[in-house]
């Protein structure tokens, strides 16, 4: 029987709580088939379970622990990231308690060479980047759970046998109160990268590991420089290797330091060992003799991987069970936010029934394109961090020796951050809209942008679990027969918002769900709207999948057919 590690886990800032281990039903002869079951209630299970759960669909979430996540791990989310936290309802948490930031200084044997600034607005609700440890933020997640009836959420339950079948997947699952079979008509494998779902489907993922090991340690020390990244190169005491430095709430800061090719990960992290170095590098920052207390610690090593398939018969993969990042550049979890949130909504509307047959293969297709992408530009980092070799090394090092003196190399040290995907190429883009008439505002395929609209009101506040029709015109009214398409789609089961943007008027607006009043025009300039109008379709993870300049109830019917993924020879009927 399965018997979780019961007592808390040791820490000197965050109290664990071990959560009880509850008999479940199937323990007791019953069995019934659940839509969706969610194994890992990592970062990333637990948020597509809320994200499921918005859209009326109801889970089963696994996890074979019982309690949250221990160490910073997950440290650094982005503002994509806290978009999507925000539409599951734990992004406002996480802003109070994290630390946000926007820059990040290289520095090359103690002298500073690139300042690295991220954009950020008026316009945006969210940092570039917040630094919150990963316990907060499971927990935050944990706790919105327990406030959402439709996610069912069992400790102690470790998967250990899977049987595929056509139209539903029969987990077995080990408790401590022994073990049961758990029907699912889908699963999503959330289980990490060592997952036991992608092993027990013996499922192999292409791409790198490189030779590269860092020792990740949380201490409390007291330091008194800004929220930001900061990376050391060829420091003295480490020569050759890198060294990163991150603030964390709580009065800790995480230092990830990169270890010799030769060295094991047990000697890495002996006591002596790690003292010694984290002493050395904060007497190198010029905290000679600081007083730190260690709070969790781990070896960490890079690779760069991919499944080629994310879904498999009525098996899903996020996350790092579908890839593994490089942390470089705050792209693992981060990545699998972004999988979660767009495969939720295809997997909702496939158990609706009202998906075409390219909906859920069209996860694969963008999740696995922006996997490579993001691999190819994690890979550039990870070979200037740890060189792989003589000549890369020599090239870094050469790199960094310019950008002591020559500012047009400093760009070269840029570490290229974790970035929405856009999914320019996604199947699920209209085919026959007016994309290419505008000269500005967001393309098909990407994340709309933010735009303030007041003192704490936000575009994408006004989103939720459908798509939505932004339509713009002088007065807010809908252009004809747009009111009467919306209501067919809606009555064919497909969630979707009309939400009209005017520059002038006052009062409702018909056939509009919410009336937006835009008198200054901010949100028609950031959105190329001039003239008479227009209109974009946004699906439920916020990429735009159609726009027009001038929208038409044809127009609307056929995108929103090809955006479900039906043969395009459908989409207009």
């Amino acid at each position: 029987m399965h018997q979780p590690d019961n007592t808390p886990r040791p820490s000197i800032f965050y109290d664990y709580r071990v959560h009880p281990f509850v008999a479940p039903p199937e323990l007791e002869g019953r069995r019934e088939r659940h839509p969706v079951v969610v194994v890992g209630a990592g970062p990333i299970g637990l948020a597509i379970a809320l994200d499921l759960a918005r859209y009326g669909v109801a889970c089963v979430l696994v996890t074979a622990d019982q309690q949250v996540s221990h160490g910073s791990r997950a440290l650094v989310y982005t503002r994509r990231s806290m978009e999507i936290l925000q539409q599951v309802g734990v992004a406002r948490r996480i802003a109070r308690h994290g630390l946000p930031w926007r820059y990040g200084t290289s520095f090359y044997r103690g002298e500073p060479v690139f300042r690295m600034e991220m954009p950020h607005s008026d316009d945006e609700r969210f940092f570039p980047a917040t630094s919150l440890q990963q316990q907060f933020l499971e927990q935050y997640l944990v706790e919105e759970i327990g406030r959402q009836p439709l996610v069912e959420l069992r400790w102690a339950t470790k998967v250990v046998g899977v049987a595929p079948h056509d139209d539903h997947v029969v987990l077995t699952v080990d408790t401590p109160a022994g073990e049961y079979a758990l029907d699912a008509a889908w699963v999503v494998a959330a289980d990490g990268a060592r997952s036991t779902l992608r092993q027990l489907l013996d499922l192999r993922m292409e791409g790198d590991s490189y030779e590269g090991r860092f020792v990740i340690a949380d201490i409390r020390v007291d330091l008194p420089f800004p929220t930001e990244r900061r990376a050391y190169f060829d420091p003295p005491w480490n020569p050759g290797n890198t060294v990163l430095m991150h603030r964390e709430p709580e009065g800790l800061w995480r230092i990830d330091y990169q270890l010799p090719r030769d060295e094991a990960p047990e000697d890495a992290l002996r006591p002596e060992s790690m003292r010694a170095r984290i002493d050395a590098q904060l007497a190198m920052v010029g905290f000679a003799g600081a007083q730190w207390t260690m709070d969790w610690c781990s070896v960490y090593s890079a690779r760069a991987m991919t499944l080629p398939e994310y879904v498999h018969g009525r098996v899903a993969f996020a996350g790092d069970a579908a890839h593994m990042l490089p942390i470089f550049g705050v792209r693992g979890a981060n990545t699998g936010w972004q999988d979660g949130h767009d495969l939720a909504w295809k997997l909702a509307l496939a158990i609706r029934g009202v998906a075409g047959p390219a909906l859920l293969p069209s996860y694969t297709q963008e999740r696995v394109g922006a996997a490579r992408e993001i691999i190819a530009e994690a890979s550039r980092s990870t070979r200037f961090m740890t060189p792989p070799s003589a000549g890369f090394r020599l090239m870094r090092d050469a790199a960094l020796s310019l950008a002591l003196s020559q500012a047009f190399v400093r760009p070269l040290l840029h570490w290229r951050t974790s970035r929405p995907h856009d999914y320019a190429s996604s199947p699920l883009n209209a085919p026959d809209d007016e994309d290419r008439l505008f000269g500005a505002g967001p393309a098909k395929g990407t994340a709309i942008p933010n735009v303030r609209l007041g003192p704490d009101d936000y575009l994408l506040d006004h989103f939720g679990a459908s798509f939505l029709l932004l339509h713009f015109s002088g007065d807010g009214s809908l252009a004809p027969g747009i009111a009467r398409a919306a209501e067919a789609i809606r009555a064919r089961g497909v969630p979707l918002r009309v939400v009209a943007v005017r520059a002038r008027g006052d009062g409702g607006v018909d056939g509009a769900d919410e009336v937006l009043d835009d008198p200054a025009g901010r949100l028609h300039a950031r959105y190329g709207i001039h003239g008479d109008g227009g209109a974009y379709l946004v699906r439920p993870d916020q990429h735009v999948c159609a726009r027009w300049r001038v929208p038409t109830a044809r127009g609307l019917d056929a995108a929103i057919r090809v955006a479900l993924g039906h043969p395009t020879q459908e989409a207009t009927p």
